[in-house]
């Protein structure tokens, strides 16, 4: 298994982020070390579930884990629909706002110990979240321990053939520093996204909106391997961070 991406905070206390989910608008940007900057769709993520989300949480299975879930849109859709769900994000003003929706949600990074490890039916990396920690493949093999084996991954890639890695902070047009650290992102189209996807199975790929998907399904489980069908279990309270580590990179 790939080393996960060192342990980084910037995104957690990014104070431009955490204002834009409040006010529940942009502007908000990834800006690179370049100086070039990758607009970011708090709008869309402030907003209920539509079409195209809605269509992509019809194709999850079993239990779902969304993670980066951002505002909590997706979490508090299928909380709706009653499933078991659970967001996990490294800002906390992702989850309260994922809370006040009425979804559970969990102040964690992807590469913190998470409940249900080995027993997920479904993983979200949606809105860009393919990108976290700036590692595909350290991603990947991470979420396919999360998942139960021959579990589902559904993840967004970016609309254009791209295999990006590069060191950002997020800002908005007011904001001239953005957050004091730079940290680890990585930009994704599909065909890259199936490249690092090693050991996994495609179960499809598709277009909606102007936006793109990828479904891939980890190992199964060997003839001698218990049924992975037990349920995850969520706590019925948010848990805080508490853990002595620091979070990698995870919005």
């Amino acid at each position: 298994m790939s080393t996960p991406p060192a342990p980084a905070l910037p995104w957690a206390t990014a104070g431009p982020y955490a204002a834009a989910l409040r006010a529940g608008r942009g502007p908000l940007f990834l800006r690179r070390a370049d100086g070039w900057l990758l607009p970011l769709e708090v709008e869309r993520w402030c907003a209920g579930a539509d079409a195209v989300d809605r269509d992509v949480l019809d194709r999850c299975e079993g239990t779902v884990l969304d993670v980066g879930c951002g505002p909590g849109r997706l979490v508090a859709e299928l909380a709706a629909r009653g499933r078991t769900v659970l967001g996990i994000d490294v800002s906390e003003a992702a989850v309260d706002h994922t809370v006040r929706l009425g979804g559970q949600a969990l102040r964690r990074s992807v590469f913190e110990p998470l409940p249900g490890e080995g027993r997920w039916g479904t993983v979200l990396l949606l809105d860009g979240n393919v990108g976290i920690g700036g590692d595909p493949r350290a991603l990947l093999d991470r979420v396919a321990g999360l998942l139960h084996p021959g579990g589902l991954l559904i993840a967004e890639t970016a609309p254009v053939d791209v295999d990006e890695r590069a060191q950002v902070q997020v800002v908005d047009l007011t904001d001239a520093g953005g957050t004091d650290v730079l940290f680890p992102w990585a930009r994704l189209g599909t065909r890259a996204l199936l490249q690092y996807a090693q050991g996994w199975e495609r179960a499809g790929q598709w277009t909606a909106g102007k936006r793109c998907f990828a479904a891939l399904r980890s190992r199964s489980a060997s003839s001698s391997a218990e049924p992975p069908k037990r349920t995850a279990v969520i706590s019925s309270q948010r848990a805080r961070n508490t853990s002595a580590g620091s979070p990698a990179a995870n919005r």
